[in-house]
């Protein structure tokens, strides 16, 4: 009995699972301003032509979606320096897939940059409460650096006290955990991402790609952002999201642990790490596949590689015979989530295409990224 509340507590963690079987309390009304539609950001510190970005991870590892899709669609765009940072030196596992070198440390960072980042993005941390990670994006907002949250990255900023008072957003499956947790903090439903001041947050890990296309828009201007978003297979990126839409399930709950249980009936997935692979792609197509708990994804090649925009993986394992190959396609890398859940479905049927679409915070295909009113 002991072994089996143990599997469930692990599921429920991996499926960022809270109250799965009872809907979300409705939103609290809005107050004074509404939220704004499009982000604003402040001019560059002084001697910089363009926004420092820098993406950071604690010791303990970073949602791989939340970490990969900022730092690659910033820099695709150009307009602004991007950075991927560490609390630690050595490789930063990200959860629940791949690995990454980081450009610096946080500490090399600091020293570097005695003026601080233009802009913090802070993704989904294994361990949120990580004392070195929350000093530094406290120091950071300190030198006037707009943090932003990806998904479950709230809780950093939470617990570096930079939301009180504040309208902030995060995955749908944490929102009425944090308005126990943090009530001084406002938490908005319905809409992907909220900008307070100089704080911005987003609802669940694919919310990184409409947000960050919207920095690019606040940075470079409208017609910069929709080329990148042309690029990357993305119509639009408006804040438009129904929270409703997204409930875990019993019958959700019920599919995941049945898989996470049967570990004779896991197979190895194998992603292969080539010179300038699409960072996009892969960590779209890794994130879904690990979320069926129905295999183990592990990220394969002789050596670190270094992806198209810049960031440097480092592989797990030699490749295998026998595993299944994740497929990464040429062209625009946004759809090849679609392409992953659909092969999913097929091979793993609809229940684990669910887990991984929900877990994902990710809509149908037909309405991906809402249209901008």
């Amino acid at each position: 009995m002991r072994q089996l509340a143990l599997t469930a507590s692990v599921v429920a963690t991996a499926l960022i699972l809270v109250q799965p079987t009872r809907p979300l309390a409705a939103p609290a009304p809005l107050a004074a301003a509404p939220v704004a539609d499009r982000l604003s950001l402040p001019a560059p510190k002084a001697g910089r032509s363009r926004p420092l970005v820098v993406i950071v991870g604690g010791e303990a590892g970073a949602e791989t979606t939340d970490y990969i899709i900022p730092y690659a669609v910033l820099a695709e765009s150009g307009a602004a320096e991007v950075r991927a940072l560490s609390t630690a030196p050595g490789p930063l596992k990200l959860m629940l897939t791949l690995k990454i070198q980081p450009d610096q440390t946080t500490a090399a960072f600091e020293a570097a940059e005695p003026a601080g980042a233009d802009i913090v993005v802070v993704p989904a941390q294994m361990k949120p409460k990580d004392l070195a990670l929350i000093a530094f994006v406290q120091r950071q907002a300190a030198k006037g650096a707009t943090i932003v949250s990806i998904c479950e990255g709230a809780r950093v900023l939470a617990e570096a006290g930079l939301l009180h008072g504040k309208r902030a957003t995060t995955h749908f499956a944490s929102l009425a955990k944090y308005d126990k947790a943090y009530p001084d903090t406002q938490w908005v439903r319905d809409r992907r991402y909220v900008q307070d001041g100089r704080i911005i947050s987003t609802t669940g890990v694919t919310a990184s790609i409409p947000a960050s296309l919207a920095l690019v828009e606040a940075m470079a201007g409208h017609a910069e952002a929709a080329a990148v978003a042309q690029r990357l297979g993305v119509t639009s990126w408006g804040v438009a999201h129904r929270t409703a839409d997204y409930r875990i399930t019993a019958a959700d709950y019920a599919s995941g642990l049945a898989g996470f249980v049967a570990v004779w009936s896991h197979e190895r997935v194998e992603a292969p790490l080539t010179p300038r692979v699409d960072e996009i792609a892969i960590a779209l197509q890794t994130d879904a596949w690990q979320r069926t708990f129905r295999n183990k994804v592990v990220s394969t090649g002789a050596a670190p590689v270094r992806g198209r925009r810049g960031l440097t993986f480092v592989p797990e394992a030699a490749p295998e015979a026998g595993g299944h190959v994740l497929a990464l396609k040429a062209g625009p890398p946004a759809p090849q989530l679609d392409a992953a859940l659909t092969e999913i479905r097929q091979r793993y049927g609809e229940g684990a295409a669910r887990l991984a679409r929900i877990g994902l915070e990710y809509d149908a295909p037909t309405k991906t990224f809402a249209q901008r009113p």
